[in-house]
């Protein structure tokens, strides 16, 4: 029988699997703070945790020798030292592919939004203040005919970039590597400065790590069309947030839809106050089906791991 520790409770019935197969599961129910991951880890032969957690060094030190998997409830895995998982032996697992339709619709929801001034119309009609229709009131873009560039042509990029094909988008893409896929769609691959000096949006879809940290910081922002619009599906550190409060309110960007940020949960003040920028809460993969399938991805690569046929996703 092995330990287990999911640090927060899952959708779905997945962990139900583990017990059933005569684990011994420590569930994190509402989230674990620092201080209670490090006590609780100890002696586990697995953690499923979240990409709020950071599993460095000294969660790995806790957990002990016997620690076979760290099995991230996400995509991305920047919040896993995955050279110090190496030097451990400790195997890594995450969740691709379930969520790239999700993530693609949440940030053609973000783009919309941002581009037809939904939030602040929506804010007007609440509130109380709208006083009716006028022709120059919230005037927003236009996206037909409009260049659409994707930085990052993974799954999510190349389907948000599918997603444009209704509104007859000119598409273009940065990226290490050429994308067929893409490029089936009429894409063409360009420079990221070419791409940020000519696109009227921009949807982020690359990983973080240290070549991506603050890739879109205050120099790349000002190159930028004026009116033009910024979308952040990826994570919140490859855009330098005070730079892009800058350009928010002093062009010449004209709005951004984000979806994450820096320092979760806090969101940098001078965003909450941009009018023009349309903030959600992190719900790129959160539909009911996507999370469910996200934890029996999660539950699988520890099970793989145990069965010794190993993880079913790693990064």
């Amino acid at each position: 029988m092995a330990r287990i520790l999911v640090t927060r409770r899952l959708p779905g019935d997945a962990v139900d699997k583990l017990v059933a197969t005569g684990h011994d599961v420590d569930d994190g129910a509402g989230g674990l703070t620092r201080e209670a991951l490090l006590s609780r880890i100890a002696g586990c032969d697995a953690v499923i945790c979240q990409l709020s957690e950071q599993i460095d060094s000294a969660v790995l030190d806790a957990a002990g020798p016997q620690l076979q998997i760290v099995s991230n409830y996400a995509v991305g895995v920047n919040n896993i030292d995955l050279a110090a998982c190496r030097e451990r032996g400790i195997v890594v697992g995450h969740t691709p592919g379930v969520l790239t339709e999700a993530t693609a619709d949440l940030a053609w929801t973000l783009l919309l939004a941002a581009a037809r001034w939904i939030v602040e119309g929506d804010r007007m009609v609440r509130s109380g203040t709208w006083s009716g229709w006028q022709p120059d009131q919230l005037l927003g873009a236009d996206l037909v005919g409009a260049r659409l560039a994707i930085i990052g042509p993974g799954r999510i990029g190349t389907s948000v970039a599918r997603r444009s094909v209704g509104w007859r988008m000119d598409i273009v893409y940065v990226g290490r590597r050429s994308s067929p896929e893409l490029e089936s769609l009429g894409a063409s691959r360009v420079t990221i400065d070419e791409a940020f000096a000519t696109a009227d949006v921009i949807s982020l879809h690359v990983p973080l790590n240290d070549q991506t940290h603050h890739l879109v910081d205050a120099q790349l922002l000002a190159t930028m069309k004026g009116g033009a619009i910024l979308v952040n599906t990826a994570r919140g550190a490859v855009v330098d947030e005070a730079a892009l409060v800058d350009a928010l309110n002093n062009g010449p960007i004209g709005a951004a839809g984000l979806d994450v940020y820096e320092e979760e949960p806090r969101v940098h003040p001078g965003l909450s106050a941009c009018t023009n920028a349309v903030l959600a809460p992190h719900l790129g993969s959160a539909t009911r089906q996507t999370r469910r399938k996200m934890a029996e991805i999660a539950v699988a690569n520890v099970l793989g791991v145990f069965d010794g046929e190993g993880p079913l996703h790693s990064p």
